[in-house]
This record gives C-alpha cells, sequence and structure tokens, in this order.
C-alpha cells in the first residue's frame, strides 16, 4: 500500500500523485469530453452522468492501494468526486483532507503534498 498520495482533480483530469520524502510518481487520467462538472452545464446537453461515473471509477481504483489520500483542486470537481466516494466505495476512510487548490506544476503540488502531511504528522497527537 502507497503511502502519501494527493489526487488533484477538475473537471477535465486528475493528476495522481504518489509522494514520498525525496520523490513522486505522477499519472494523469484524462476526463471523458463529455463529463461536465459545473453546476450550470448540469443542464446542458453535454452532461453525461455514466461518463462522469466512469471517470469517478477509475480514479478510485487509481488510489485503491493508497493509504491515506488528499484531495485537491480548482473548483467543485473534488467535491463531487468525494460524495462519489462517500456513496459507492471504501476509500472515504483513508481521505485525510481536501483542500482548494488552483492549477499548481507537479513539484508545486509534490512540495504542498508533502508539507501537508508532514505538518499534519507534526501535529498528531503523541501516544
Amino acid at each position: 500500500m502507497s503511502g502519501h498520495t494527493a489526487v488533484w482533480i477538475d473537471h477535465k483530469e486528475a493528476r495522481i500523485f504518489h509522494v514520498e520524502a525525496e520523490s513522486f510518481d505522477e499519472s494523469t487520467l484524462q476526463a471523458p469530453q463529455h463529463v461536465a462538472r459545473h453546476p450550470s452545464a448540469q443542464t446542458s446537453d453535454k452532461h453525461h452522468p455514466d461518463e462522469e461515473r466512469r471517470f469517478d471509477q477509475e480514479v478510485a481504483r487509481a488510489l485503491e492501494h493508497s493509504h491515506q489520500i488528499l484531495i485537491v483542486g480548482p473548483s467543485t470537481a473534488k467535491l463531487h468526486f468525494l460524495n462519489y466516494l462517500r456513496k459507492h466505495h471504501a476509500l472515504e476512510s483513508r481521505i485525510v483532507g481536501i483542500e482548494t487548490v488552483d492549477h499548481p506544476t507537479d513539484r508545486q503540488l509534490a512540495a504542498y503534498v508533502r508539507r501537508y502531511f508532514i505538518d499534519a504528522a507534526r501535529a498528531a497527537p503523541l501516544g
């Protein structure tokens, strides 16, 4: 099982980072063209719930071997994904946080994730 994992997600893609002290491994999953998570898009002809669900399933499968998961992203897609996990997947108990993060570079996101997990470890009660 991988230690610290972050998923940066928006309505176009999910970038998954397995982060260790000195390295990170990144993979990207592209959303189908018809996945529209913006509330106004829900009423458009482009909304395809089955494709959105398949995208969420694919992202969840990529996180199955992660021990601690941080969900980040610029908008509401991260909340939609969290709701999907609550309803359909056993990963919710491994979610350690959900944060708003705009559009960082890979290195910026890896550094953010390292700081997040290091700060969380320092704040954990001893015992």
